[in-house]
């Protein structure tokens, strides 16, 4: 019997550290100020200079608060943290003002029909596999920025009903990668008390390079709809246009549907990547796992287009696609705000204070699974787990702020893992072991170099 993989994760301190060790590890990513009671703790303490936070990590707690909608909004830091890129918009908004903007955004989801966006997605991926065709296979390919493309690729068609060209992807790509420095940085650095203009400043112009490669499709389809009476597309571009207020009946401003429209790209295009790049890493390292998925690739679809039926058969690829997302859920902490002093456990939680639910210490704790930190894609199938998969899962949230394109999220990775695992067997280049940081979304520090072999050669030798 194979022993189950450990992918990579930050070894974590037995004893708390002192508030400058912890800054110095966390100054790139929120994972490595974790200690080892991080991942069992009940409800956690943290006194920062500028912030007091507290942990929610019993599952009881978890549900609480993630059930609890309006009772515990968005926290301060998350918005401001991300206002240069999606300003005020239904995943930042809080109290009333999500309600109707949530009651605004939610036609524009039926875009997002499975049976609708399937031929976009199995696009995307055929494109994603002639690049890979093109890349010169005989040493190791960086699948980190070509994850970001198909993924920004699929939702750039959803969005706008036209494909993302490579010039484009690579903008968004960097840029989205300093963006998440700079905001990272500013972040703990107001944790801490400390002056972050400068980091703020500098998280303005890698948003506007984002802002800029969509910009002129939005304002020539926003004047064209509202001075001409235009609509090209039936697509999220133009049921945002079209939307109207659930109160007043008025349109959202063109500034607006900028908002909307980069929250839906940045939540539809990063996630979904950094879920495809480590799902490919840890079947490069799993060949058992791996070959276990292109047959049932092979055997469901055999040559032919993948479509949305082939996909609700392929329950090995699901559950990679899953025990992906419990291992490196793409958003790793969910801060919350406590707006009155309350009682939790055997703690008064002060006003103002972050309230964390944390898919990654939740979905890693030993009380809730077995071999927390390994990678066993059959656990899903396992009826002793079937309760833990109700609680202890939550990569989408939960609750009335639950993630409305979670369905949308699994089948294009899906789409994509079945793709590459179909045409090519994958593997680890000789000494090679990603770091994953976790700032806004949990990436591999220096990315991810994988090697790629047609699957109909035979295997190399060991």
């Amino acid at each position: 019997m194979t022993e189950p993989f450990t992918p990579p994760y930050p070894q974590p301190p037995r004893t708390k550290r002192g508030l400058m060790k912890r800054f110095l590890r966390g100054w790139h990513s929120w994972i490595h100020v974790l200690f080892e009671k991080s991942y069992t703790m009940k409800l956690g303490e943290i006194r920062m200079p500028g912030q007091i936070m507290y942990i929610a990590n019993e599952l009881p707690l978890v549900d609480r608060i993630l059930r609890g909608g309006t009772a515990y909004p968005k926290h301060r830091e998350l918005v401001r943290n991300l206002s240069p890129l999606i300003g005020n918009s239904v995943f930042s908004a809080n109290g009333e003002d999500w309600e109707s903007q949530r009651a605004m955004v939610n036609p524009a989801f039926a875009h997002t029909a499975l049976s609708r966006s399937m031929p976009l997605m199995v696009a995307a991926a055929d494109d994603l596999l002639a690049r890979i065709d093109a890349a010169d296979r005989r040493k190791p390919v960086d699948i980190d920025p070509m994850m970001t493309h198909v993924a920004a690729d699929i939702i750039f068609r959803t969005l706008f009903s036209e494909a993302l060209d490579e010039r484009r992807s690579n903008i968004i790509h960097n840029a989205f990668g300093k963006f998440q420095r700079f905001a990272h940085s500013a972040s703990m650095l107001r944790l801490y008390g400390a002056p972050a203009r400068w980091f703020e400043a500098r998280s303005l112009k890698p948003a506007k390079a984002i802002h800029d490669v969509f910009r002129p499709i939005v304002e020539a389809r926003y004047e064209g709809y509202h001075a001409r009476g235009e609509a090209p597309h039936r697509d999220i571009l133009q049921s945002l246009i079209e939307a109207k207020h659930p109160d007043s009946g008025e349109p959202f401003t063109l500034q607006q549907v900028m908002d909307q429209v980069s929250t839906i790209f940045l939540a539809g295009h990063e996630t979904s990547a950094s879920t495809m790049t480590w799902a490919l890493y840890m079947l490069a390292e799993c060949p058992h796992i791996q070959t276990a998925a292109r047959a049932e690739v092979a055997g469901i679809a055999g040559d032919a287009p993948l479509a949305a039926s082939m996909l609700k058969d392929m329950g090995a690829i699901r559950n990679i696609f899953r025990e992906t997302l419990r291992l490196y859920p793409p958003v790793a902490f969910f801060p919350r705000e406590v707006t009155c002093p309350m009682p939790m456990r055997d703690k008064n939680l002060e006003e103002g204070a972050m309230l964390v639910v944390a898919p990654w210490l939740t979905q890693r704790n030993k009380d809730n699974w077995a071999c927390p930190h390994s990678f066993d894609p059959d656990r899903f199938d396992d009826p002793a787990n079937a309760e833990m998969v109700k609680q202890a899962w939550f990569p989408f949230g939960r609750g009335p702020r639950v993630c409305v394109g979670a369905g949308f999220a699994q089948q294009e990775v899906m789409t994509v893992i079945a793709s590459v695992v179909r045409r090519y067997r994958l593997s680890v280049p000789d000494g090679f072991k990603p770091e994953p940081i976790s700032r806004l979304t949990i990436r591999p520090r220096t990315g991810m170099k994988l090697m790629f072999e047609e699957s109909s050669a035979p295997p190399a030798p060991c």
